[in-house]
C-alpha cells in the first residue's frame, strides 16, 4: 500500500481496548474548508474517485465519534457505537449532492444518528414495544425527559410523569411505563470502567471536548437553517386558521389558551384543540415529504 492510499484508510477499531488508540489517530486528518469538500465530492460524484470519497470520510470520523459519544449512555460499546456511525458516514458521503448548497456535515449528521440508532434499537431487541416512529422517538426521548421532570432514574414513573411524557411524545402510557422499566433493567455502564484491562484510562476520559469541533459546529448551524426552511416551508399547506391557531398554541413563547383562541374563532375549545391537533399533524407529514424530496433523510 503506497503512503498516500494509507494515510486515507480508515484507523481499525476491533474493541474497546483500541478506543484510546484510534481517538488518537482520527484527530490527524485535517478538516476540510468549504471549497476543499465541494471539490472533493464532485470528484467522486463525477468519477467514483475511491480517494476522494476516503477523504471525505476521514474528515469526518471525529464527528461519528462525537455523536456515537451522545449515546454512550445506552450499555454498548462505545467502539461498536462509532463502527455503526462510520457505515452512516459512508452511506452519507455516498449520496452526497455537493451542488445543493449545504455542507456534508450537515448532511451526513442524518446518516450516522439512524445508523447508530438502528444499531441500539436492535442490540436492545425491542420486540414487544415495536420499531415505529414513535416508538424510536420515546426510546431516545425518554432518558432527557425524565431528567427535565427530576425524575428518578432507577424508579417507576409518577402517573403525571408518565401522562406529560405520553402526550409530549404521541404515544400510550402504557409504552412509556414499559420502556421505562426495560431501560431501568438495561442499565447504563459506569464511567469509570476501565477501557483496558491493565486499568489504564477509563469512559470518563473520553466525554464531551471543552471545545466544539469546527465541523459540527458548521453542521449544527446548518441543521438548525434547514430545520426552520423546512418549517417555514411546510406551514404553507396549512390554511390560515390551522396555521394560526398551530402559531398560537405551539410556536410563540407565551401560548394562547383554547378558551382564548375559541372566543377568536368563535367555536368551542374542544373544536380549536381538534383543529390543533389535524394542523401539527399535517405539519409533520409535510416536513417529511418535503425533506424526502431534497433527499435530507435517509429512506426507510
Amino acid at each position: 500500500m503506497s503512503e498516500q492510499n494509507k494515510a486515507l484508510s480508515v484507523p481499525a477499531l476491533s474493541g474497546e481496548a483500541s478506543l484510546n488508540r484510534y481517538l488518537t489517530e482520527i484527530r490527524k486528518f485535517p478538516l476540510l474548508t468549504a471549497e476543499q469538500e465541494y471539490m472533493l465530492a464532485k470528484r467522486y460524484q463525477e468519477h467514483g474517485d475511491p480517494q476522494a470519497a476516503a477523504q471525505l470520510v476521514t474528515s469526518h470520523l471525529r464527528l461519528v465519534a462525537k455523536i456515537a459519544m451522545g449515546y454512550r449512555g445506552y450499555g454498548l460499546p462505545v467502539s461498536e457505537l462509532i463502527s455503526e456511525g462510520n457505515i452512516g458516514l459512508m452511506q452519507g458521503v455516498k449520496k452526497f449532492d455537493p451542488d445543493r448548497g449545504f455542507r456534508l456535515a450537515t448532511y451526513a449528521m442524518w446518516w450516522i444518528k439512524a445508523s447508530i440508532q438502528e444499531f441500539i434499537l436492535r442490540s436492545w431487541s425491542l420486540v414487544k414495544m415495536g420499531t415505529t416512529a414513535a416508538q424510536k422517538k420515546l426510546f431516545f426521548n425518554l432518558r432527557r425527559m425524565k431528567k427535565n421532570l427530576e425524575a428518578f432514574e432507577d424508579s417507576d414513573l409518577h402517573p403525571d410523569d408518565v401522562k406529560k411524557i405520553a402526550t409530549d411524545l404521541g404515544v400510550p402510557e402504557a409504552d412509556v411505563v414499559s420502556m421505562n422499566r426495560r431501560m431501568m433493567m438495561g442499565g447504563d455502564a459506569s464511567l469509570n470502567v476501565p477501557l483496558r484491562e491493565d486499568g489504564e484510562g477509563s469512559w470518563q476520559d473520553w466525554l464531551a471536548d471543552e471545545r466544539p469541533l469546527q465541523d459540527e459546529a458548521v453542521a449544527d448551524a446548518e441543521e438548525a437553517q434547514v430545520r426552520h426552511d423546512l418549517l417555514v416551508e411546510a406551514m404553507q399547506d396549512l390554511n390560515d386558521r390551522e396555521r394560526h391557531i398551530l402559531i398560537d398554541r405551539r410556536l410563540v413563547d407565551e401560548p394562547k389558551t383554547l378558551e382564548e383562541l375559541s372566543q377568536v374563532y368563535h367555536v368551542s375549545r374542544e373544536r380549536v384543540r381538534q383543529i390543533e391537533v389535524r394542523a401539527f399533524e399535517k405539519l409533520q407529514k409535510a416536513i417529511q415529504r418535503i425533506a424526502g424530496d431534497r433527499h435530507l433523510l435517509p429512506a426507510g
